[in-house]
């Protein structure tokens, strides 16, 4: 039998056999599709992990699509977020509101302008940090535009109802609750009014009582003090007034009801008593190094930095050879989380489980870096990705986690709550998909070679070619 014979009767044979759908389409590295089982396309990308567009799951619920790292969009739940070489620039836009940044330095944000020509309320906000801070509102209070250190005045940001310079650092004025300081120049002569009043020359003196009964004193800062506190929400009718004692390097004092904190040469030698809100004592001796307290619910034994056990309010921390080795354990409702570190980022594993529920599967993420990063939610789905160098500092972060993750994703494993599981190798070039629910195995190399198997059959492709498997060897030798 010649080639050109067999070539024939394998195309036949092709056509005739019952074939295995094919989820996936590889052709790689031009292009890489996931499909689902009605064939419609789950995710596809181009030219490795640079061109994209996938299903974002839920509670987002919507699709990302771009050119990583350069354009990432994603929208879902109402929002649509775009990014331009992320951090370097974003945008975000909400049902009613946007807000945009470059480098965090360079940022605009407020209500949806199309409200705005709708006759509807201004709120904008435009920064140039740290030269220029603009707010625009329909409400003369809340306008203001400001040159740093020209002039110009802000409102209620960084703490202050009010901070006003003119120019910086000849002449400030903050206001904060019912207070107003004047300096002129910031920070050496200060002048107090209202709530507050008082005066100083920093660092000689500084000199101001209230509110109520409260005073405070200082002098040749940081190095003498004398100050008498508001007392604490809740405090008993008549409880004397917290106080603060100190003339360094020698002693420090501080009282309150049920409170006595002494300390001697510094920081460094000195002991806590306290029986109100909480019974807790505590001795130091060459603080922070050794350290030793006992508690209602709290708990210290530090003998820095080779071992240190605290719990406070829950939180059981320990130290072994700080900082290289650190476990922390705490609840949050009915979920127990663990916490292990070396040297903070080089392994870092959180483990979840259920309190009442001890039975559950945990969760967990674990990073050992560079290497590699895994995911488990307990609930059926599971990630791996090697290597790993960005996720364990930005945890957090979905748009660095999208833009750049997937370039480095030289290996990934994916495990979904259904039982299906996806390798790939080489950014897509190779895969290897299973699938029990649907009794689906596929394997591709990417353009050439692929197997699909299900119950339906079976189904090979050569370089592009569909060669079927389900031969009919009788049929083939007859002839």
């Amino acid at each position: 039998m010649n080639f050109v014979r067999l070539t024939a009767l394998l195309g036949l044979a092709a056509v005739a056999a019952p074939c295995a759908r094919s989820y996936e389409t590889n052709v790689w590295p031009f292009y890489v599709a996931e499909k689902d089982v009605d064939g419609n396309t789950k995710s596809w990308d181009a030219a490795g992990p640079l061109f994209f567009s996938e299903q974002v799951p839920a509670p987002e619920a919507g699709t990302a699509e771009g050119f990583r790292p350069f354009y990432v969009k994603v929208t879902g739940g109402g929002i649509v977020r775009t990014d331009i070489l992320y951090p370097l620039f974003f945008v975000r836009s909400y049902p009613d509101a946007y807000k945009w940044s470059i480098l965090q330095l360079i940022n605009g944000e407020g209500l949806d302008k199309s409200a705005a020509r709708d006759n509807g309320p201004v709120d904008r906000h435009f920064d140039i940090w740290p030269f220029y801070f603009s707010h625009e509102t329909a409400e003369p209070i809340d306008t203001y535009h400001a040159l740093f250190p020209i002039y110009g005045t802000i409102k209620f940001r960084l703490g202050y109802s009010k901070l006003m310079w003119a120019p910086f650092p000849l002449y400030v004025e903050t206001r904060k609750r019912h207070t107003t300081t004047n300096y002129f120049p910031w920070p050496v002569i200060r002048n107090i009014h209202g709530e507050e009043n008082g005066f100083a020359v920093w660092p000689l003196f500084n000199v101001w009582k209230g509110p109520g009964d409260a005073s405070h004193q200082s002098y040749l800062w940081p190095l003498i003090w004398n100050n008498v506190l508001e007392p604490a929400d809740g405090a008993p009718a008549g409880a004397p007034a917290p106080t603060q004692v100190g003339f360094l390097p020698f002693f420090t004092k501080a009282t309150a009801p049920g409170f006595l904190d002494v300390g001697f040469a510094g920081p460094f030698f000195g002991f806590t008593e306290r029986t109100l809100p909480y019974r807790y004592s505590e001795q130091r001796y060459f603080w922070p190094f050794f350290v030793q307290g006992r508690g209602d619910g709290y708990y210290v034994n530090r003998w820095g930095p080779f071992y240190t056990h605290s719990v406070v309010k829950g939180n059981d921390s320990t130290w072994i050879g700080w900082p290289l080795w650190h476990v922390t354990q705490f609840a949050d409702d009915d979920l127990l989380q663990k916490k292990t570190q070396l040297f903070y980022f080089v392994y870092w594993d959180l483990d979840e489980s259920s309190l009442s529920r001890p039975g559950l599967a945990h969760a967990y993420k674990r990073h050992l870096w560079p290497l590699f990063s895994s995911w488990d939610n307990g609930a059926g789905s599971r990630q791996f990705q090697f290597p790993s160098p960005l996720e364990v500092f930005f945890p957090s972060n979905p748009d660095i986690r999208e833009t750049w993750g997937p370039l480095f994703s030289l290996y990934r494993y994916d495990h979904r709550p259904t039982g299906e599981s996806r390798t790939s190798l080489l950014w897509n070039a190779v895969t290897w998909r299973k699938d029990a629910g649907e009794g689906l195995v596929e394997f591709h190399v990417g353009p050439i070679l692929g197997m699909a198997r299900n119950p339906a059959g079976n189904r090979w492709t050569i370089l592009g070619f569909d060669f079927g498997s389900n031969l009919n060897k009788d049929r083939i030798s007859s002839r």
